[in-house]
């Protein structure tokens, strides 16, 4: 994993002279992970915090990891490795930050193997973390398509659609959200073909990709309905749904999954000009559906269900997952915990949630359908993309929009604001960008790895 790693973990049965040693407990006194790696790391959340922030700055570490099940130390080292993250790209004098750690452990071998896959999620949320961090002079919807590039590396196919080819696949919301911009959309296809994928084959669920579909603001002024100025700031992390469908897909390669997928990454700037959109305005999107805009600061939900309409007629996917900071009101429902899953599916909805439970990327199920449809009546178009009253219930609102332009195909929508982010560091977390989302999404790839 040369050149995507940040740091290199290795096993070791004797640490290295005059090397900084963090032991998270006593050693010899094991902790135990039957229950899974929240409560393994409840017993020892203080000690963990204080060796995570102990270790971020120093150049190269121990973790006695000794009396420990593998399980658990993997998942200290991945903890560790994880806190020690900070963003410096445009420092000129930089901090000094962990690269490199050795983990003290009774079985070196056993470690080794769990870590490869550990190493590939981590390497897929650092790159994830990276593009929310950068700042929307520097990451505009042409840059990011410039860094995603890079992951032709690894063997994942890149496809970029301009606003030609946007126009000529009718993705007329999306041109809509990005017309006032200086920095024209684009739509991104990621495509990881699986290790056991067989060319020349089509058709059939065996060659069915997942795929993952990314909200990709590089920044969001509200448009027309312009945002206050006090933390908009914080807007050129509107595109950390795009960037953790991005990161999950570099750890599938990584890791060599034979799971088929493909992510869809619409990326745009709302901005205001003269061309910009109005409420009022009605579009037609993708499908033919012509929608009635009532507010411009809406607009994820509009480049995502031209996206969500574009990935099934290119892709036909055995199932949909997109991924956005959507609303705030989820951020009323939820707080900074979980994430928001909207889902019309049982049995996807059952995995998400088994996979969020195992990374600790947490989900909770939240409702469909029903009156939140009925609130996007519109007496002018086929639908309105949000309701013009006050104090509504519009993450599921949201969320049922978007159900719309899914379609048939079984579908989840993450709605990531609040977690994507943490402003402060606190014990379990470094400041600034989560990579909320990868490590789900590879999970939950590896869940139907399993069910083959």
């Amino acid at each position: 994993m040369t050149g995507f790693s940040r740091v290199a973990v290795r096993a070791v049965t004797t640490p290295p002279d005059r090397v900084p040693i963090a032991a998270p407990c006593p050693p010899g006194q094991a902790v135990p992970f039957e229950d899974g790696w929240r409560e393994g790391q409840r017993q020892i959340s203080g000690t963990l915090a204080a060796c995570a922030a102990a270790l971020a700055t120093v150049p190269h570490a121990v973790l006695d990891a000794r009396g420990l099940a593998p399980e658990a130390a993997i998942e200290l080292a991945r903890r560790v490795v994880e806190r020690s993250w900070r963003w410096q790209a445009l420092k000129r004098e930089r901090d000094t930050e962990l690269s490199r750690l050795d983990v003290w452990t009774d079985a070196p071998v056993l470690f080794e193997v769990g870590w490869t896959r550990v190493a590939a999620a981590l390497a897929g949320q650092d790159f994830c973390r990276e593009l929310v961090a950068t700042p929307a002079n520097l990451l505009t919807p042409v840059t990011f398509t410039q860094r995603l590039t890079r992951l032709r590396e690894l063997g994942i196919g890149v496809e970029v659609l301009v606003r030609g080819d946007l126009r000529r696949a009718g993705l007329r919301g999306l041109l809509a959200v990005g017309r006032a911009s200086a920095n024209p959309p684009r739509v991104v296809a990621l495509t990881w073909p699986g290790t056991q994928h067989r060319p020349g084959r089509s058709g059939g669920d065996a060659e069915s990709p997942l795929a993952f579909v990314g909200k990709g603001l590089t920044f969001d002024t509200g448009g027309i309905c312009i945002k206050p100025a006090e933390g908009m700031e914080a807007m050129r992390g509107d595109m950390a749904g795009a960037a953790a469908c991005a990161g999950a897909m570099m750890a599938l390669a990584l890791r060599r999954s034979p799971c088929p997928a493909v992510a869809v990454l619409a990326l745009a700037e709302n901005a205001i000009g003269a061309d910009a959109w109005r409420p009022a305005d009605v579009i037609e999107m993708a499908d033919g559906t012509e929608v009635e805009i009532v507010d411009t600061d809406a607009e994820g939900r509009i480049a995502l269900a031209d996206a969500l309409v574009w990935t099934r007629r290119r892709f036909a996917p055995t199932l949909i997952v997109d991924a956005a900071t959507l609303t705030g009101s989820i951020v009323v429902a939820l707080g900074h915990q979980r994430a928001g899953l909207f889902c019309d599916d049982d049995t996807l909805s059952h995995h998400l949630l088994a996979a969020g439970e195992a990374t600790g990327e947490a989900l909770w199920r939240m409702p469909l359908g029903g009156g939140y449809r009925e609130a996007l009546d519109s007496d002018i178009a086929d639908l309105r993309h949000c309701s013009p009253e006050r104090m509504q219930p519009d993450a599921s609102q949201a969320a049922t929009f978007l159900q719309h332009f899914a379609g048939t195909t079984p579908w989840a929508h993450l709605d990531i604001a609040g977690v994507e982010a943490h402003e402060e560091a606190d014990e379990e977390h470094a400041a600034g960008p989560t990579g909320f989302g990868v490590r789900l999404l590879d999970a939950l790839a590896a869940r139907y790895e399993a069910d083959g």
